[in-house]
């Protein structure tokens, strides 16, 4: 199966160039500059990629196995790493894949865990999860596939770079596992946030800072805090990620109304500044188009900060290297999330028998009987 089945050209690490089928995008999602400014790359392992997350999937019992074989590769969650993570070791970006798969499978526990009223459960879960990230290797037989599979993935992506990094990750990670609970708090009581609230609410569900700070084990290199914390380097990460965010509220939106979410940035809109729903998704929309724009500005501050970088010594050509790699992958997200939003089965809510219930999530194996 092609990694891109529905999308343009696309332009793999090794400069090879292949031309399929364009994705069919409704008029209110088209983005032209994604289209022409941001070509589509595709690591060479993804095929291999996607059959090990399938088959990890399946050992981890994170899915049932017809879940799997019906559903696996039409989700397209290695075509999102694959795209994302370009030029990161084979080892590196498995990881990285499985472990994105594992946050996919949680983010569709939390939801089932609210739509089917078990906070017990879920607290549970919180708190074991919160255990596996700071003690891997205590949780890797789990009684629960969900923390089981994080122990494993979370095990390999320690293992890359220095405890610094780890200690950096978890305290990130952390900050996600609690905001999935103020989530859940606001979903059970049908709040929904203000725009602010939610902007900063956002940032951490959809977990900015993991996916940043997981360019630094694909660049094989770890930042230091000056050049990490450097204010162009900052800008661009955000403005990738915020795109990212964004443009997962424009494109989920029907499902989330579908399914009574309180959590997007167009629902808080409509709630709090009186928007219509249509002002609301032209709103959304133009965040995401000036995130695009202002990123094009940034992308250059970073790159006169790698050319400062190379100083003539060593240490400064790794870390210029580095960070040119860092920001060609904030570069890939854009074109890798634009696309996976119209190829992936996760957002075809029309094609869905309950548009409030996906049909890759198996209700029974969540003890829902």
């Amino acid at each position: 199966m092609p990694a891109f089945p529905h999308s343009t050209t696309c332009r793999t690490a090794y400069d090879t160039t292949a031309t399929v089928t364009a994705a069919a995008v409704p008029p209110s999602l088209s983005l032209p500059v994604i289209e022409a400014v941001f070509p589509r790359r595709l690591h060479p392992y993804w095929p291999r990629l996607q059959e090990r997350t399938r088959s990890w999937l399946l050992e981890k019992r994170l899915m049932p196995a017809d879940k799997v074989a019906e559903y696996a590769d039409g989700l397209c969650y290695t075509d999102l790493m694959a795209g994302y993570y370009v030029g990161a070791s084979d080892e590196v970006l498995q990881a990285i894949a499985d472990y994105s798969a594992w946050f996919f499978v949680w983010d569709d526990r939390h939801d089932r865990d609210i739509v089917h009223g078990r906070p017990g459960a879920w607290r549970r879960l919180r708190l074991r999860l919160h255990a596996a990230l700071d003690d891997p290797a205590a949780h890797l037989r789990h009684a629960d596939p969900l923390v089981a599979g994080l122990a494993d993935s979370v095990g390999r992506l320690y293992s890359f770079l220095s405890a610094t990094w780890n200690a950096r990750f978890a305290r990130h990670f952390h900050a996600v596992i609690e905001a999935y609970d103020r989530e859940f708090r606001n979903r059970v009581e049908g709040r929904i946030p203000t725009v602010e609230e939610y902007l900063e609410l956002r940032r951490l569900t959809f977990a900015h800072w993991i996916w940043t700070d997981l360019l630094e084990p694909s660049a094989g290199c770890e930042l230091p805090d000056p050049v990490r914390k450097h204010p162009a380097y900052r800008r661009a990460a955000l403005l990738s990620q915020e795109f990212a965010a964004w443009y997962n509220d424009l494109c989920s939106l029907p499902k989330e109304i579908a399914g009574e979410e309180v959590h997007n940035l167009g629902i808080s809109l409509v709630t709090h500044e009186g928007l219509t729903l249509e002002e609301a998704v032209e709103e959304v929309r133009r965040r995401v188009e000036e995130c695009t724009s202002a990123f094009l500005v940034a992308e250059k501050d970073v790159l006169r900060l790698a050319d400062r970088l190379a100083d003539g010594t060593v240490r400064g050509k790794q870390l210029s290297v580095a960070v040119h790699a860092c920001l060609g992958n904030m570069r890939n997200w854009f074109s890798s999330v634009y696309w996976f939003h119209h190829e992936s089965g996760r957002y075809r809510v029309d094609s869905w028998d309950d548009r409030s219930t996906p049909p890759y999530v198996d209700n029974e194996a969540a003890g829902e009987k």
